[in-house]
């Protein structure tokens, strides 16, 4: 894999931990700032929301530069963003911060996704998006929990001023090690808009929203649900949550392997899996053993629908597929929010802390629905197009042309 990779997971590890970190945090951010903790989650909220609309947002406002030139932008902006909340007088500023870091988030996938897999041969590029999504997973499993220990023994200041740190190192790293990819001549705004035209495009990424809000309906909860059913200790969430973490990891880079040998088997396989998982998470969660068994599988099996779908993304939207990449970024987040919206409800109406497991079953199985749909509009729009050898030698030579013209 190229060293390129690695810079662009350096700037998604980053880029995780100030996303997830912060939920460890709010009881100390809330009490120096004087509010409520409902008050303070907005910080999670205004983030996510910024997520959503920066996407398109950033990634429209830099369709006039190269794509490293976009990546060194946005992560200059994650920087400043996190010194904002590093050093902010006040709850405001902290979330001007927070808005700030969050708008380069979709946008650094996205167009990371488009660089990645274009830094590869056609055979590899779902492995090449897999590894940059690897510093996204590898955060919830090392770069939470030691931002949340900092921030609890230092102060939540420093937590922030070292993931400020973290993306001066992964600006650097793209600097240094990602090559200056020229601008695709010919494309323009309304091209990348296009996309948005194409039926399948519009599918993988209703299955985002599904797939992964599946994950998130019970993992949002997941707090109430192990100390109030399963027994936990309050303290031993925290360790359960790296079990997630482990399991994002080893679901994305299977993802990634599997999906560039059989994308649409791999969805199904994964999406199908994870609907029984969190169906069966009603039952196993009544038992500690098993209920981080499962766990463990909802994060791998959640995960290993991400590099998929962003290929599919990718495919699907051909000659301009960088505003579409960015667009299905911000689907996650919004099948995040979703799903932590339905779970309250069904909480709410006095269902039990085990009944979001549910909804996150229907949402992966909606998921599996429109996976399958997609694959037969697909086969009866163009029939022969899998099998037809000049269709496909075309498609492997234009990444070698690609990487030709980096290196010249």
């Amino acid at each position: 894999m190229p060293l390129a990779l690695l810079a662009l997971a350096i700037g998604a590890f980053g880029i995780g931990t100030t996303e997830f970190v912060i939920m460890g945090l709010l009881p100390e951010v809330a009490g120096d700032f004087g509010v409520s903790i409902p008050t303070a989650g907005f910080l999670v909220t205004g983030y996510a929301l910024g997520v959503m609309f920066g996407a398109p947002l950033m990634t429209v406002l830099g369709t006039k530069v190269s794509r490293k030139r976009m990546l060194m932008l946005l992560m200059g902006l994650f920087i400043v963003g996190n010194l904002i909340s590093a050093v902010a007088p006040t709850f405001s500023v902290m979330l001007i911060g927070r808005v700030v870091a969050s708008l380069a988030h979709g946008a650094f996938f996205g167009i990371g996704s488009v660089v990645a897999a274009d830094l590869v041969a056609p055979d590899k590029k779902a492995g090449a998006i897999a590894m940059m999504f690897t510093g996204l997973t590898v955060a919830n499993v090392v770069g939470v929990p030691l931002g949340t220990l900092i921030g609890q023994s230092a102060g939540w200041r420093v937590t922030f001023t070292v993931v400020a740190a973290l993306g001066v190192l992964g600006l650097a790293g793209i600097a240094k090690l990602v090559p200056d990819m020229p601008r695709q001549e010919g494309v323009r705004l309304r091209h990348e808009l296009a996309a948005f035209k194409n039926v399948q495009v519009l599918l993988a990424m209703a299955m985002t929203v599904l797939g992964f809000g599946g994950v998130f309906a019970a993992i949002t909860y997941i707090a109430p649900m192990m100390t109030h059913v399963a027994g936990y200790a309050d303290g031993s969430v925290t360790w359960l949550l790296v079990l997630f973490g482990l399991g994002m990891v080893g679901g994305n880079l299977l993802g990634g392997r599997f999906a560039d040998r059989a994308l649409m088997p791999m969805l199904y396989v994964s999406l199908g899996s994870l609907a029984v998982v969190l169906a069966l998470f009603t039952v196993t969660a009544h038992n500690k053993i098993a209920a981080a068994v499962t766990i463990t599988l909802i994060g791998a099996l959640g995960f290993a629908t991400v590099p998929p779908l962003q290929k599919r993304v990718l495919d699907q939207a051909h000659g301009a597929p960088t505003l579409a990449s960015a667009v299905n970024i911000g689907a996650f987040n919004l099948g995040n929010a979703l799903s932590a919206w339905l779970g309250g409800v069904v909480i709410a109406a006095g269902m039990g802390y085990t009944a979001p497991n549910w909804v996150g079953a229907v949402l992966a199985a909606a998921a599996l629905l429109l996976a399958v749909l997609s694959a037969a509009l697909e086969r009866r729009a163009d029939p022969v197009a899998p099998t037809d050898p000049a269709a496909a030698g075309s498609e492997q030579n234009q990444p070698v042309k690609q990487r030709a013209a980096v290196h010249n």
